[in-house]
């Protein structure tokens, strides 16, 4: 028995990524995970790769945009679990370019999924975790929150905002509820495709496989219920 088996844990952006891999790997330590993302195609194999291997997942397609599609993921797990126990909100966007190119659209999209995104979770998840008495917030971050280089000012931005949230809804929290960031550095995920500059692909070779930030998270739900991982940093150990 693990501080992790039998827990409902429901991921956004589950469909790949580190989403995928902590799916993967909660529900190989025996949690019971309800994955949430926008591309059902993808979540369907995953729930059956799970249920396979004899762990236990369901899905919904879902857009963290959409306060209703978080809201729905959690009373999903509620409804068929009885509880939730952790929400991981992982959903994200990333876009890189210079302030100058005024990529207004991509802003937008930076601002509704990373910041809203997390907010409809905490939205959603916060009054049933005060009803039940426990719960547990795990939020993705990035390096990007704690350093900002040019072509990142928006991305980073919201970034630093899941931090700041995170840190004020942990002082809110109280003894019962709990609330961790992970912040991830450069990790092999489907975000790749969307960087098109040269160089910051070429930067993107060191990065690290997305089960290094699973095992993170992992490492924060597994801890006894009076203890609170408040912020891991996972990076390649290569990454300035």
């Amino acid at each position: 028995m693990t501080g992790i088996q039998d827990k409902v844990i429901a991921i956004t952006g589950a469909s790949s990524g580190i989403g995928e891999a902590a799916a993967l790997l909660l529900a190989g330590r025996g949690a019971k995970v309800v994955l949430g993302a926008r591309r059902l195609e993808r979540l369907e194999p995953l729930v059956e790769r799970i249920t396979k291997a004899g762990g236990e997942a369901i899905a919904t397609r879902m857009d963290v945009t959409r306060r209703e599609d978080v809201a729905g993921l959690v009373r999903l797990a509620c409804e068929h679990h009885g509880r939730l126990d952790v929400l991981i909100s992982n959903a994200g966007s990333l876009a890189v370019s210079p302030l100058d190119d005024l990529h207004v659209d991509d802003w937008e999209e930076l601002v509704d999924t990373n910041i809203k995104g997390v907010l409809y979770g905490i939205a959603a998840a916060l009054p049933v975790f005060r009803k039940q008495g426990f719960g547990h917030f795990i939020n993705t971050a990035s390096t990007a929150a704690h350093r900002i280089v040019p072509g990142q000012a928006v991305y980073a931005g919201t970034k630093f905002a899941v931090r700041a949230i995170s840190e004020g809804l942990r002082q809110e929290a109280g003894a019962t509820l709990r609330v961790t960031v992970i912040s991830p550095g450069m990790t092999r995920t489907g975000f790749m495709e969307h960087v098109k500059d040269p160089e910051l692909r070429a930067r993107m070779e060191i990065a690290i496989p997305p089960d290094a930030i699973a095992r993170a998270m992992a490492f924060a739900i597994e801890q006894p219920p009076d203890v609170d991982v408040g912020e891991v940093i996972v990076r390649p150990t290569a990454q300035g």
